[in-house]
This record gives structure tokens, C-alpha cells and sequence, in this order.
């Protein structure tokens, strides 16, 4: 129980990647950080979880089946309620065009992989903070 509430007191985060792997790694690394980890394989169960609310941040890939991570990021861009929860890209594809068109769709932060854990979690925490 004590373990639970560790978990929940950084906030709730939505990981929308489609690599079994990624997911791992970051469900360990946010749940020691303090934070609720909610895993989601592809856009659209990504876009159902955050639908069901209480996300406080997505951390969402570009290369995904079925909506790309583009399209999940539009379309949560024009949820009413839910349009400016803070999104990270976090994605292999590092070139200049792709970070770019993630900021044009209104990403809030952009992290190419491989990744530093370290970081990564200092850029969850900076931006929550900034809420």
C-alpha cells in the first residue's frame, strides 16, 4: 500500500509506445521516480486511456501501427478538456523535419532515443511544474 502511494505523488503519466521494451524501461523508471504509470501499445488505446481521464502528462512515440504519433498528437491537441495536457515525443526519429512537425503540432518537449533516464525525468518534472 505504502508502495501505491510512493507511486502516485509525482502524477499520473500515459506512455504511448509500441516497443514492449520502452514500455518496460519506462514503467520502472517513472514508477521508482513517484509517478502512476498507464502503458499503451498504440495510438488509439493511448487516446482511449487518456479519454478515460486523470493523465497529468504523455509521453508519446512518432513510429507507432495505426495512428502515427502526429496524428495521436493532433487529436489530442483538440480535446477540449484534455487539449493542453503536456505531451513529450520521446522517438528514434531525430532528424530536424521531425522535431520540428512536433512542435508545430504542439508538442510540449522532444527526446530522441537512446535517452538519458536522468533527463527524461527532469523534463516530466520541469514541465508538471510548470502546470
Amino acid at each position: 500500500m505504502a508502495d501505491d502511494a510512493a507511486r502516485t505523488r509525482g502524477g499520473r503519466i500515459l506512455v504511448v509506445d509500441a516497443e514492449p521494451h520502452i514500455r518496460r524501461v519506462l514503467d520502472t523508471i517513472l514508477g521508482k521516480e513517484g509517478f502512476d504509470v498507464v502503458l499503451a501499445d498504440d495510438g488509439a488505446e493511448g487516446l482511449s486511456a487518456l479519454a478515460a481521464g486523470g493523465i497529468d502528462l504523455v509521453i508519446l512515440d512518432l513510429l507507432m501501427p495505426g495512428p502515427h504519433g502526429l496524428e495521436v498528437l493532433a487529436k489530442i491537441r483538440s480535446y477540449p478538456d484534455r487539449g493542453r495536457t503536456p505531451v513529450i515525443i520521446l522517438t528514434a526519429k531525430g532528424q530536424d523535419t521531425d522535431r520540428e512537425a512536433a512542435f508545430a503540432g504542439g508538442a510540449d518537449d522532444f527526446v530522441t532515443k537512446p535517452f538519458s533516464p536522468k533527463k527524461l525525468v527532469a523534463r516530466i518534472r520541469e514541465i508538471l511544474d510548470a502546470r
